[in-house]
């Protein structure tokens, strides 16, 4: 990594938007798995810290990503950037992350700490691993499909993006997500009817557990019902408040 920012030279940077990471669902969790998400998040950013220190250039903002998971399984309570943090690896490992981060924030820089939701959109993400299991009408709920999902347009994550870099009061943890709370329930009969398909096969929790492992329950059985108060007390507005809104534009073709 040192090697790669090396070949920057004498690049002065105004802002730095760091969203490095390896996916959580890209391998059943194991100790060599949770190492690999670790260096491509924390291990990652201290080098950034590092680099920017050494060339004494620092940016004058950090937008750097983390997770909603940051709050574990908060249930049908309303979290928002007030709340604390959870207990299991994803939390832990968001707090970590976001721990780098605030070194930047030692040294005067404005930092934003973006815990983002789920990005939705149909060429990447999660949902684009869900589709053709929906396509088919093989979709169905997780679970008994109570716990919720936060979720946000990639478009409007886009514009919240471009919003803090211009908004110098911007700083600390932001939600990422829409306004809209949904269950796991409704998002997936909504993401069936928006396709017309039916929703056959609900994944019964001991089946997620078998073949996930600890992912089962921090990722996809795991509940926070997060609101963006912070983003909306800056004044952004959504263009996609609602997921029915969504998921229109998405399959609008």
């Amino acid at each position: 990594m040192v090697g790669r920012l090396d070949e920057l030279g004498a690049i002065d940077f105004t802002a730095l938007i760091n969203l490095a990471g390896e996916s959580l669902a890209s391998a059943r969790w194991s100790d060599k798995s949770k190492q690999k998400f670790r260096a491509s998040r924390v291990d990652f950013t201290h080098g950034l810290f590092d680099f920017f220190v050494s060339g004494d250039r620092l940016p004058k903002v950090l937008l750097n990503a983390s997770a909603v998971g940051f709050y574990g399984n908060c249930g049908d309570r309303l979290v928002d950037e007030r709340d604390g943090a959870g207990s299991d690896f994803a939390a832990q490992l968001c707090c970590d992350w976001e721990a780098a981060a605030l070194r930047f924030e030692a040294k005067g820089v404005r930092v934003c700490r973006m815990r983002f939701g789920i990005v939705l959109e149909q060429d990447g993400g999660a949902l684009k691993q869900m589709l053709p299991a929906f396509h088919l009408g093989l979709g169905g709920r997780m679970g008994a499909g109570r716990h919720y999902m936060p979720w946000i347009h990639r478009r409007d994550l886009l514009r919240l993006i471009l919003f803090l870099l211009q908004q110098e009061q911007a700083r600390g943890a932001i939600n990422a997500v829409a306004p809209e709370s949904v269950t796991n329930l409704q998002f997936t009969a909504l993401l069936a009817r928006s396709l017309h398909r039916p929703a056959l096969l609900p994944m019964p929790e001991p089946v997620l557990r078998l073949l996930f492992g600890e992912m089962a329950d921090a990722l996809l059985l795991s509940s926070q019902r997060v609101v963006p108060a912070a983003a909306r007390s800056l004044g952004f507005n959504f263009e996609y408040s609602h997921l029915q809104q969504a998921f229109a534009a998405i399959f609008k073709n």
